[in-house]
């Protein structure tokens, strides 16, 4: 995975002096930030292969908060989401923690805080993205597997020895031995115990 792509800050604030502020502080940290002053541009024009997280407000007239931080999760989106919030919409902020959000800061918000809280969300994003490649990367390497390594590894993780997966199987041990050794090397595994961890990572029953 690239290191290298830097990271966004999206901001989705209708207040201009409010997303100029935080792009500000954003920048003065020598992040990147975006920023957005109405739901649907952010929804038409963000990067979903780009690292980062979201800076979103509560209050906004075409989309509110709530409402857009679903939208982005049906988009399939896992992106840190920080919701920004007026006292009154204390309640509102707690229930988009329950439905995921990472974070969310009260007006007016400590600027350190705020830093500290973006540079977390991007450490998460971060840290998730690297799972998800390598669990793309094991479920490369299961995608080219046959079909009969397939059933030999099932077998396998079911801690079976090669004689019950050759009787299993209506094949001989040799042929088991074969299939085995050829799934090993394919999932680039040392270990039965390592293959086990490599299921589990790419979510094998």
């Amino acid at each position: 995975m690239n290191q290298l792509i830097r990271p966004i800050i999206n901001i989705v604030d209708d207040d201009r002096m409010a997303r100029e502020s935080l792009k500000w502080l954003v920048e003065s940290a020598h992040l990147t930030a975006e920023e957005f002053a109405r739901g649907e541009d952010f929804l038409q024009q963000f990067k979903h292969s780009a690292p980062g997280c979201v800076v979103l407000d509560v209050r906004m007239p075409d989309i509110n908060g709530m409402e857009l931080f679903a939208r982005l999760k049906q988009t399939g989106s896992d992106i840190p989401v920080i919701i920004v919030t007026g006292h009154a919409d204390v309640a509102m902020a707690v229930r988009a923690m329950k439905a995921g959000a990472f974070d969310f800061v009260e007006k007016p918000y400590n600027d350190a805080l705020m830093l500290e809280l973006i540079q977390n969300a991007i450490t998460c994003d971060r840290y998730k993205r690297e799972q998800q490649h390598k669990v793309d990367n094991i479920q490369g390497r299961i995608n080219r597997l046959t079909p009969r390594e397939h059933e030999v590894m099932k077998f396998v993780l079911n801690a079976k020895q090669n004689k019950i997966i050759a009787s299993e199987l209506g094949i001989s041990i040799k042929t088991v031995e074969l299939h085995r050794a050829n799934l090993m090397n394919k999932m680039n595994a040392a270990s039965s115990t390592e293959l086990v961890k490599l299921a589990m990572m790419a979510g094998m029953d």
